[in-house]
């Protein structure tokens, strides 16, 4: 499970680093913020079709399960704070911010999430694991860095930080939901931001883009924020949202390698540099190996689980992996390499 949260959170990297160069091809004819909420509409639209064929087939029934009970709170909060506040900040900072500046902190978002995740809802740390995320986030850095930083006009690079601080709290808001269907949490997330950017754009004195444009865009954003957003919930679920964020960090060397191909751009000794710190910050975060003595309290949930060592109740038929239903864990000690999943959210 562990290598599947670290499999799943790079690619969900991958396409959304993808979707960076791609998105380029459309911006010369479309604003920014009308380019994010088509984008957002795509993965929540074609996330919702999804959903609604598994339902009408009855897939989803032996593979994941709905959003229930405080679930829907904490889904509520994390789509306010990442899909209505973060949105809305940044269009407000971006407005008395250099563009360079905006670059470099927008990497604020892999940082807050790690210490929101490590000093508010306590997932376990090592130091090999803080540095991993430093090689990550300083690859990041050298990426977006424009030469020049500027913070004059101090509450607009304050406003793109917030943001940053908004999403964050989105990531570790949405991992306590990630037992739930990950197409769900996309769809929802994806078309209430959507709606708002969308929103933006109209009320900054945008018009609607022609259909083929408005499709193209709808497409890259199913596959580089819908999927993409569904492998995320997918590695939060399995590693935590500390680990999941450090990975997803990595999204922007992904775009700078496809920006090589799809425009011709030079390979710099910026891209190359970062190509070597990120390289050592997710080798780092690969080879961790947290193992000590924890203890499991007794406790009752339902999520999608095959039966291993954590998974050890009887069913009166045979059973398909994975599979969900409701279960009860007993009390249990024992030592082993585990990541801040569902069954082990111990504090250290």
């Amino acid at each position: 499970m562990p290598r599947t949260g670290a499999t799943t959170a790079i690619l969900a990297a991958v396409l959304f680093g993808l979707s960076t160069p791609l998105a380029k091809l459309l911006v010369h004819d479309l604003s920014p913020w009308m380019l994010a909420g088509l984008l957002y509409l795509g993965s929540g639209i074609g996330l919702g079709l999804v959903r609604l064929l598994r339902l009408l087939t009855g897939s989803r029934k032996r593979n994941e399960r709905g959003l229930r009970g405080a679930e829907w709170f904490w889904l509520l909060a994390a789509v306010a704070a990442g899909g209505i506040a973060g949105p809305v900040l940044l269009m407000f900072g971006l407005t008395a911010t250099p563009a360079s500046t905006a670059s470099l902190l927008l990497n604020l978002e892999g940082v807050f999430t790690a210490l929101l995740a490590w000093f508010v809802f306590r997932e376990g740390v090592d130091r090999r694991l803080v540095a991993g995320m430093i090689a990550i986030v300083a690859g990041a850095v050298v990426l977006s860095w424009g030469g020049a930083v500027s913070l004059d006009g101090g509450w607009g690079p304050a406003a793109v930080a917030a943001a940053c601080l908004m999403w964050a709290a989105d990531n570790n808001l949405t991992r306590k939901v990630s037992l739930a269907d990950p197409a769900d949490i996309a769809t929802i997330k994806g078309l209430v931001a959507g709606t708002v950017n969308v929103g933006i754009a109209l009320t900054l004195g945008d018009g609607l883009p022609a259909a083929p444009t408005a499709a193209a865009a709808m497409l890259v954003g199913l596959l580089g924020y819908g999927v993409s957003l569904v492998l995320f919930v997918v590695a939060l679920r399995h590693i935590g949202a500390a680990r999941t964020g450090a990975y997803f960090s990595t999204a922007p060397f992904v775009g700078g390698i496809a920006s090589l191909a799809i425009f011709g751009e030079p390979l710099t000794v910026g891209l190359a540099a970062a190509a070597a710190l990120m390289g050592l910050g997710v080798w780092l975060h690969l080879t961790e190996d947290h193992d000590h003595e924890h203890d499991h309290e007794e406790m009752e949930h339902d999520h999608p689980h095959v039966h291993d060592e954590h998974h050890r109740h009887h069913h009166d038929g045979p059973v398909t992996e994975p599979h969900t239903h409701r279960h009860r864990h007993v009390r249990l000690r024992h030592r082993h390499a585990h990541f801040p999943d569902a069954h082990h959210a111990h504090r250290h």
